[in-house]
């Protein structure tokens, strides 16, 4: 019995690629997630029944900090380029916790704002952080790895999510301020952990240079810029249009189905729990079929059908009967949540793939501004996609399929252009 039991949990542990870091930091992502939700379920009631605030001046304070927001990405990009990536990920942790703790201090708006958007600088740059990490410890195996941290953190975000709604049905100020408190604490178990993860290798070129003998000085060859790559930039502008199915399913789909369908009302959470559900089932199984740059440019084929479908489904559920409402609106959320999945993927195996070893940090920041932009701008498109009626979601869906046709092209020119720049340096070593 004891020996079967020693030699199935190192099996266990062998399944998740990293080591005991990578282990370290699947815990570290669960924990934040199950703190976020905690308090994002809460933030904006905490705003209006705590602080006193007004609908108005609760949307702009959300607006601001998503703005501000957006350069934290970038910023947490450049930083891990420049300085050992631990100490910038227990940073980010410290002041996430500083900021959350700030807003217990005032109910002034302006020191509102302004503390909410400081917590939302480093909130932003923590998921390129925990990115680069995974993709520095797991080697080939980071799609793997970065595919069970997603359903690690969808496991916590929805414990989290439980955890706040118990709170809230108390509707005290205690019960707010214990479930911001809760977040903040989170953070701070999270810098504690994280201070016990060993600083990976990072993929420099002076690794390359000691490999061929070349002793000369990294520093007299310029990192790469995102900034200057056009092509780099493109590709990000059309990841920003992807992650549309982020603000499609958490946002849209519940005012759909209240303004524009016959389908009950109760529909909406139910899809939502189905969305987390499938995340959980299906995202590691799906992850080997990105398991390099190649195979996750093919991804996009499937991604712009599942597009299609979804959207296509999101305006039949708007043609009339109850039946119909709700069995497209079923077949709607079930396609946006495997686009949701098959998008992450590739998008983080092919946004990896194409950032030079010298300036990777820089480069996933950049790309980190996809997903950054897209939750502040998202939330808005979407919400007039609801106003304009049923035939603005094929007008969207055909805009996506044509956004993916030109995405791949563009992958497969610049992994061609990198496969080529490998090979030349590797003829020159020899």
């Amino acid at each position: 019995m004891s020996r079967s039991t020693r030699s199935i949990r190192p099996a266990l542990k062998d399944r998740i690629p990293g080591g005991p870091d990578g282990r370290r930091m699947l815990v570290i992502g669960f924990i934040d997630k199950c703190g976020t939700g905690l308090w994002s379920t809460a933030m904006a009631l905490y705003f209006t029944y705590v602080t006193g605030l007004g609908l108005g001046q609760v949307g702009l304070l959300i607006a601001v900090s998503g703005a501000v927001g957006i350069a934290g990405a970038p910023l947490g990009g450049l930083l891990a380029d420049r300085f050992p990536l631990v100490r910038v990920i227990i940073c980010t942790q410290l002041l996430r916790a500083t900021a959350l703790f700030a807003l217990l201090t005032t109910d002034d708006y302006l020191l509102l704002v302004l503390f909410s958007a400081a917590g939302a600088l480093p909130d932003r740059a923590t998921n390129v952080l925990t990115k680069l990490y995974a993709a520095r410890i797991a080697g080939p195996d980071r799609v793997r790895y970065q595919a069970i941290n997603r359903t690690t953190s969808n496991i916590g975000w929805t414990l989290g999510g439980l955890g706040a709604a118990a709170a809230l049905a108390a509707g005290t100020t205690t019960a707010f301020h214990l479930l911001l408190v809760g977040d903040a604490l989170s953070y701070l178990v999270m810098a504690a952990l994280t201070l016990r993860c060993a600083e990976p290798p990072a993929p420099a070129a002076s690794r390359i240079a000691a490999a061929s003998g070349d002793t000369r000085p990294t520093s007299t060859t310029k990192p790469a810029n995102p900034w200057r790559d056009r092509g780099f930039l493109a590709f990000t502008a059309g990841e920003s249009v992807f992650f549309l199915h982020d603000s499609i399913l958490q946002v849209a789909l519940p005012l759909w189905i209240v303004h524009a369908t016959d389908a009950p009302v109760g529909l909406a959470p139910l899809l939502l729990v189905a969305n987390s559900a499938l995340v959980v089932i299906f995202q590691v199984p799906l992850s080997r079929f990105g398991s390099s740059p190649e195979a996750a440019r093919r991804l996009l084929t499937p991604l712009a059908g599942l597009f299609a479908v979804g959207t296509l489904a999101l305006t039949a559920s708007a043609l009339g009967g109850r039946t119909l409402s709700i069995a497209a609106l079923v077949i709607a959320a079930v396609a946006l949540t495997f686009a949701e999945m098959i998008h992450t993927i590739a998008s983080w195996e092919i946004s990896v793939a194409l950032a030079p070893d010298d300036a990777q940090g820089a480069y996933l920041g950049v790309h980190g501004l996809a997903q950054s932009t897209q939750r502040f701008v998202g939330p808005l498109l979407v919400t007039g996609l609801v106003a304009a009626g049923p035939f603005g979601w094929t007008a969207l869906g055909a805009g996506l399929v044509a956004t993916i046709a030109a995405q791949s092209r563009l992958v497969r020119r610049r992994l061609t252009e990198r496969s080529l720049s490998v090979a030349k340096v590797t003829v020159s070593e020899h």
